[in-house]
């Protein structure tokens, strides 16, 4: 899944930017690897994911073949994925304009397609939701990841990509009834008995 949203981001960044100059990248934008880059880059840093509990739904799909079911599958999950999105080069000038550019290209796509999805256990009949720079949860906020990372305050970009996750899991169902229920009357009491489940009355 992590690495299917990988893939489409870093295909809108591109889009965004089409300079092969420019890198894009996924490291932690720690001092040590500020201090190691050569040249422009545009870096998407994966610093959460967790489950979106709202969207958790009870109960089973089932699953059709030839027309009778087969068995039963465990509800999709959904996950949200936040990225830190920076931009590196050597004047600040020009790492206002890459932000600027990644801005106006990742507002374009408010749901990510799925053709740019690998399957990774992405629910690709779902629409993979991205929202860009909107205010940071109130449990963290930017100066405290920063802290977190040993870098200094630089402006960026947060990006949630809430997506859905086909665990795949299927439970086998039971042989199908291929026969007609019998009822049998004995001694003033009715029962019901599906054919070749229950022994017959002797």
């Amino acid at each position: 899944m992590i690495g299917a949203v990988d893939d489409a981001l870093r295909r809108a960044v591109r889009e965004a930017v089409p300079d092969d100059a420019v890198a894009v990248t996924f490291e932690a934008p720690t001092k040590d690897w500020s201090a190691r880059r050569s040249g422009p880059a545009v870096d998407l840093y994966l610093y959460d994911v967790h489950e979106v509990l709202s969207r958790r739904h009870a109960g089973r799909t089932p699953v059709v073949e030839d027309g009778r079911v087969v068995g039963v599958r465990a509800p999709q999950r959904w996950y949200a994925l936040s990225y830190l999105l920076t931009c590196w080069t050597a004047r600040p000038e020009d790492e206002h304009a890459l932000l600027s550019a990644c801005l106006v290209g990742l507002l374009r796509h408010e749901v990510l397609p799925a053709a740019w999805l690998r399957s990774g256990g992405v629910a690709l009949d779902q629409a993979s939701e991205l929202q860009v720079a909107q205010p940071p949860p109130t449990d963290r906020k930017s100066p405290d990841l920063w802290s977190a990372l040993g870098g200094e305050l630089k402006p960026s970009l947060d990006l949630t990509v809430t997506v859905a996750l086909d665990v795949g899991t299927v439970v086998p169902g039971g042989p199908p009834v291929t026969q007609p229920a019998v009822l049998d009357v004995q001694a003033g009491a009715v029962r019901e008995r599906a054919a070749g489940r229950v022994p017959s009355p002797t």
